[in-house]
């Protein structure tokens, strides 16, 4: 199914967001695969997160975002031509590491002197981003070491009880076949095709 075929539930973006601001993780469908998310200021939510996917805390997390405006805080520091780099392969399926400029939290950036973002165009993480103003962590939604979850009921499977306070925001997938292309904006190295 087409993501960008299917009307967005405001309704349900606005509480999604509002779960976000209240310190919660909220569930939602990327382009490839489902997405676990907080708020990426918010040492509490990051922690949450990492603990309910038993993720190791020096892998670091994904900023995900539906505008580069949004990540704006992030990127000072980055040259002209890393810019124009950015805006050349977003909005879509390609994470960024960038330099750390300071401004993320520890939890965000693991043990990296990076900090990985992207811009997505998936209209649900779009509009999610845009009714928060601002970015999101995204990370996949699994456990260590088991596969993402390709819905929202194999969220509920996978997570059961440790997500009933929280947001499911459902909806189709973005219809790529891979998770994102990940590469190094300094270097220029690709660790993830």
């Amino acid at each position: 199914m087409n993501a960008s075929a299917v009307p967005l539930d405001h309704a349900a973006v606005a509480d999604a967001a509002g779960c976000i601001r209240r310190g919660g993780i909220v569930a939602y469908p990327t382009e490839a695969v489902w997405g676990l998310g907080c708020d990426p200021d918010n040492g509490d939510a990051l922690a949450r997160l990492i603990q309910l996917k038993a993720r190791d805390p020096a892998k670091g997390l994904i900023l995900i975002a539906g505008d580069i405006a949004q990540l704006e805080g992030w990127l000072v520091g980055i040259s002209t031509a890393q810019r124009e780099q950015l805006l050349a392969s977003w909005p879509g399926p390609f994470t960024w590491l960038v330099p750390d400029n300071g401004r993320a939290h520890p939890l965000l950036r693991g043990e990296h002197v990076s900090l990985a973002v992207r811009v997505s165009d998936h209209p649900l993480v779009q509009a999610l981003c845009a009714e928060l103003d601002g970015p999101l962590v995204s990370t996949s939604a699994n456990r260590a070491g088991e596969a993402p979850a390709m819905s929202a009921d194999e969220i509920r499977d996978a997570f059961g009880a440790s997500l009933a306070d929280e947001v499911i925001l459902d909806g189709p997938l973005g219809g790529n076949a891979r998770p994102s292309t990940i590469c190094d904006l300094v270097t220029g190295a690709v660790l993830r095709a």
